[in-house]
């Protein structure tokens, strides 16, 4: 049996101490560890990816706790059948002993197993889509209260609207006006639509 370990923070400027620390504790060596930095809405990631081709039949994987797996129930279900069943690798969650392949191979032990995971894995979809809802609601009271969210519009060219009325007069190309002044097509149109539209309310 040989012992890996999967570590995964959602974002980059997450602290994975906690789960360095307890696979250290578990003498799990820095060339078995494998580690994420991603959300965990599915596993397509790449450290995950690597491990799994590392994983043969009777080797041990620890994870620090199911969410950690990942946060969709479907998946997290999924992959749990195909690590255990497909592989023959044994998990154990160190924040949930009740949930160790190791223990409990009978038939008892395999329903109790099951059930501890359908409920946890549920319980951390709930939590991401509960997450998600209030994120939205945030985001549509912000907007309601006429907060700018995401980043600061950029300013315009110093000479854009002087660039605009070369162009609508032809004598300078859109393609000209866009790389001197740093933006999109889109932009373009967007302002020049925005300032057509001021033009109407005055």
């Amino acid at each position: 049996m040989t012992a890996y370990g999967y570590i995964r923070v959602s974002t980059a400027d997450q602290n994975e101490d906690r789960q360095l620390i307890s696979m250290k504790k578990l003498q799990i060596p820095p060339s078995r560890l494998f580690s994420d930095k991603q959300s965990g809405k599915d596993f397509d990631r790449p450290a995950y990816k690597r491990l799994l081709k590392k994983l043969k039949s009777g080797d041990l994987l620890y994870i620090m706790s199911i969410d950690r797996l990942g946060r969709n129930y479907d998946e997290i279900q999924r992959q749990w059948r195909f690590l255990t069943k497909d592989k023959g690798v044994d998990i154990s969650v160190i924040d949930m002993p009740l949930l160790d392949t190791r223990n409990g191979k009978d038939l008892m032990g395999t329903f109790i197993a099951d059930i501890v995971l359908q409920i946890l894995s549920f319980v951390a979809q709930n939590e991401r889509d509960a997450i998600r809802r209030r994120q939205a609601e945030g985001i549509a009271a912000a907007r309601a209260k006429g907060v700018h969210l995401g980043r600061p519009p950029k300013k315009a060219h110093g000479k854009f609207w002087d660039m605009v009325a070369r162009w609508e007069r032809k004598e300078m190309g859109l393609e000209e006006i866009l790389k001197t002044c740093g933006m999109s097509k889109a932009t373009f149109f967007r302002r020049l639509r925005g300032k057509r539209a001021n033009r109407r309310v005055k």
